[in-house]
């Protein structure tokens, strides 16, 4: 077999097939209740945010030439998201007078929030896949490049859940949701046949695609899924369901990475 050929598999199998298998699970666990609906938000909330503080930003840290990259970037990609958001609503209420005026800027419902995070996860899978495919331009075709391409599944789990399920709670469809988060795991593929190519060359670029991401991310959970979960279950509760979200990335990571 090929070396292209095994990343293309590999990828497919860990990046695309990762995601598609934590759309799978969140449509399983969807529920129409608003106390399990605000419950399952604040958590994937946790969730990411964990994703976001102790995995991207640590990564993006480590391959930027200078320190001030990752915040930069970091900073960039909320804000992008943010504006995008806001040209988004006015474009859809454009026609809506009273409707623009009740709707602040930047929110959304949570099938866009869906989709901006699979868009952030696609950006964040393209170093990720990188990452496989240095490790294939190096060590050959072993046990290190599958490690690394497992891992990668594994992380995509919580992050696949985290696309569908703003998308299942909207209304979409099981198909489409579970279609949405296999979809971005295709730059896995992508990044992989560059980092085959390229090597190690791109550590600026990684850094900055990792940042970038990290910062769309933040803007889901702080605008889309906190204030959704609130609004759909006002209590307490919700914010111990973030804390457990958090510190089960926190185990899945250590569980990577041990």
């Amino acid at each position: 077999m090929s070396p292209i050929v095994f990343i293309i598999l590999l990828t497919l199998i860990t990046g695309v097939g990762g995601l598609a298998f934590g759309g799978l699970l969140a449509s399983l666990l969807k529920r129409e209740s608003p106390v399990a609906s605000g419950l399952l938000l604040s958590f994937t909330a946790g969730l990411m945010l964990c994703i976001v503080a102790l995995d991207m930003v640590p990564e993006s840290a480590e391959a930027a030439p200078s320190i001030w990259i990752t915040p930069l970037c970091l900073v960039a990609g909320f804000g992008i998201t943010y504006f995008l958001n806001c040209w988004i609503d006015k474009s859809q209420h454009h026609e809506d007078d009273h409707h623009s005026h009740q709707c602040a800027c930047g929110h959304h419902d949570l099938h866009t929030a869906g989709v901006v995070l699979a868009a952030a996860v696609a950006l964040h899978n393209v170093p990720v896949g990188m990452a496989v495919g240095t490790s294939v331009s190096i060590q050959g075709m072993g046990w290190a490049s599958i490690l690394a391409a497992v891992t990668i599944g594994l992380h995509n789990i919580p992050e696949g859940m985290s696309i569908a399920i703003p998308l299942l709670h909207d209304g979409s469809k099981r198909a489409g949701a579970i279609a949405i988060s296999a979809l971005s795991g295709i730059p896995t593929v992508l990044g992989a046949l560059l980092g085959y190519f390229i090597g190690s060359k791109a550590a600026s670029a990684l850094s900055v695609a990792m940042a970038l991401a990290g910062g769309a991310m933040l803007y889901v959970v702080f605008f889309e899924l906190l204030p959704e979960s609130y609004r759909t279950w006002k209590s307490k509760w919700t914010i111990l369901a973030t804390v457990v979200g958090f510190a089960t990335g926190v185990l899945l990571l250590l569980s990577h990475h041990g």
